[in-house]
């Protein structure tokens, strides 16, 4: 049974992808069949057949090193560089709950640990023409937990508060937080990090600096953050 870990942010490019890149590089390193799924991803670009390259799910496959087919990793694709509900009215694509679920499935079923990423922050959009959802509806119907990116500089204990006061209003689980762009010694950063705790209750599990190609902490630390995957 495959266990499922979703990865937040506490806004739009704060690092949730660079992140998600090195949790599954970890994974696939410690010897686990590793796999990473997004509902969806905006701001992508075109190959020459005008075809789009979901850029996320492509850098993680790269930095990672998995094998997992790229047309698997992520069910809607869009050119235009703003949230998918907008996207996605644009593009006329709208997003599907049962199509995100449906690869979602199929992931699960053929990765032992799998690795779900977020669009922008925890009130995202996904959907709002056809059918009103919302980053939350699509984190409870994958039945996960949540790891949260921060970024470590000055604001983010507003940011990390606001974000985890409302996932406990919505009842999912914050499982952890990983402060992005991280200057160890930096008092106010330390700092951060220990009120961030103190305000949320979760840990601060990892800090990543600028150029870090991996992640600072076991593989088996990691692992217990995933939840199994309800069938």
């Amino acid at each position: 049974m495959s266990k499922v870990l979703f990865i937040i942010g506490t806004g739009t490019d704060i690092g949730k992808t660079y992140v998600s890149g090195l949790i599954v590089k970890k994974l696939r390193e410690s010897g686990s069949r590793a796999g990473y799924y997004k509902a969806a991803v905006s701001g992508n670009e075109r190959r020459a057949d005008k075809s789009l390259i979901p850029g996320d799910a492509l850098f993680v496959k790269e930095v990672s090193g998995i094998d997992q087919p790229l047309e698997e990793m992520c069910p809607y694709v869009y050119e235009a560089a703003v949230s998918p509900h907008l996207a996605s009215r644009i593009e006329g694509n709208p997003v599907r709950l049962e199509v995100v679920l449906e690869g979602f499935r199929k992931a699960c079923s053929r990765y032992e640990y799998v690795t779900l990423e977020g669009s922008g922050g925890i009130l995202c959009p996904i959907c709002f023409d056809e059918k009103e959802i919302w980053l939350p509806d699509v984190i409870k119907a994958c039945g996960a937990g949540c790891l949260l990116v921060a970024d470590a500089g000055l604001g983010t204990i507003n940011s990390v508060g606001l974000t985890a006061f409302y996932m406990k209003e919505k009842g999912i689980p914050l499982k952890g937080i990983i402060f992005n762009h991280f200057k160890p010694g930096d008092v106010m950063q330390e700092d951060n990090r220990n009120m961030c705790e103190h305000l949320t209750g979760a840990r601060v599990i990892a800090c990543v600096q600028e150029g870090d190609t991996e992640l600072d902490i076991s593989a088996e630390d990691l692992k217990k953050l995933y939840d199994t995957e309800l069938r």
